[in-house]
């Protein structure tokens, strides 16, 4: 949709009094020869205490760190080994954080350092512990400046890229507004520069994405592309928060006064309502145990009619998990939803296994495999 189109649907300025999450690329922060690119992290630095001054709560996940350890460390490009990509960011972290620290002190604002690991978020204790410290470091009028704890992080366990990560935080802080700072003019109907290609201004739901392509790639210092910042947009519009992508160039037409050009960046509008923590949790950030496939009538009623997912509806279980365990809710097309089980897998494959046989079910198994109450649903994303 463009600009003249969107008038009307997009809004024109930041609700007053907005918690906003901010994220800002490896593309945006980096120089071409791979430094940080001090003049923008005092730019975006600036903008955000003037935020903070408009009455507005503000967390930036800041990527850059594995790029800010290559130079000391003589590597000259982002390396594929995992224990180089740990020792770059152990180097690097310091050094970017110690920057945006510098950079906000001029204006202000108060940083605060908060690096999450997968655990942080997975365990549900810990992930209490983290909303907490979110709030109070923001009733304080800190900036909390939020990475990945890259060099404890191994491929099989950790957050993703920070596409993803600022997404969760958004959830973690119930964020009204995350904005995504990339090195283009928000999401595009085709790669930029491809004949008819034109900017997209306002994304109303995922079904105003058929026939955009968002398959462009991260670059050479970066992890995301623009097909995961419209997976994230899409995640933190389902619970409540609105999402922008828009150019770092532009940050300053963008987050400098009381408006927002119509002409800047995609908008996301929300999707859905805000979710309680638990929902968010199981959700977003728990890891689940196993899966629980289902038939297309189960699929309906959880989805659809927003029903607890009972026994009848359930045709294959995939792993070995225990009663309570967070288990994704799988339909004949896609991942439905996570929730809470509350049978363990061999339960339910005595079950099917019975079903089989054309016997009754072994045991008393009347109760939800997995009740309403303990359902989160996951949005749909431009692929499903």
């Amino acid at each position: 949709m463009s600009a003249a189109d969107a008038v009307g649907l997009r809004p024109d300025a930041l609700p007053e009094g907005a918690r906003v999450v901010l994220k800002v690329g490896s593309s945006s922060l980096t120089r071409p020869d791979g430094g940080l690119d001090l003049n923008r992290i005092d730019i975006i630095s600036g903008l955000l205490a003037g935020m903070r001054r408009r009455g507005h709560d503000v967390v930036l996940v800041s990527s850059g760190a594995v790029a800010a350890g290559l130079v000391p460390l003589g590597l000259e490009s982002r390396p594929g080994e995992l224990r180089l990509l740990q020792a770059a960011a152990s180097v690097g972290q310091g050094r970017l954080v110690s920057r945006w620290q510098t950079a906000l002190s001029a204006y202000g604002a108060v940083t605060a350092q908060v690096l999450l690991t997968a655990q942080d978020v997975a365990v549900r204790s810990h992930y209490r512990t983290v909303r907490a410290t979110f709030d109070t470091l923001l009733s304080m009028g800190a900036v909390p400046v939020v990475n990945e704890n890259d060099a404890v992080a191994t491929t099989e366990f950790n957050l993703g890229d920070n596409d993803h990560l600022a997404a969760l935080v958004s959830h973690l802080v119930t964020a009204d507004v995350l904005i995504l700072f990339t090195d283009v003019d928000g999401m595009w109907t085709a790669r930029p520069g491809t004949p008819g290609a034109r900017p997209v201004r306002y994304v109303g739901g995922t079904g105003e994405l058929a026939g955009v392509r968002v398959d462009g790639d991260a670059g050479a210092l970066g992890t995301g592309g623009m097909a995961t910042k419209v997976q994230a947009a899409t995640i933190a519009c389902a619970s409540g928060t609105a999402t922008i992508i828009a150019d770092a160039d532009d940050a300053p037409r963008l987050l400098g006064g009381r408006t927002i050009p119509a002409d800047l960046g995609t908008w996301f509008a929300p999707t859905g309502p805000h979710r309680s923590s638990r929902r968010l949790w199981m959700a977003h950030a728990s890891m689940p145990e196993g899966r629980v496939l289902v038939d297309a009538g189960a699929a309906r009623a959880v989805t659809e009619g927003k029903k607890s997912l009972l026994l009848p509806g359930v045709v294959g279980v995939d792993g070995d998990f225990e009663s309570g365990s967070v288990v994704e809710i799988v339909g004949p097309q896609r991942v439905l939803a996570r929730g809470i089980c509350r049978y363990a897998a061999a339960e339910i494959e005595e079950v099917l296994e019975a079903r089989g046989r054309g016997a009754p079910a072994p045991g008393d198994h009347v109760a939800p495999v997995v009740h309403r109450d303990d359902l989160a649903e996951l949005p749909r994303t431009a692929g499903d």
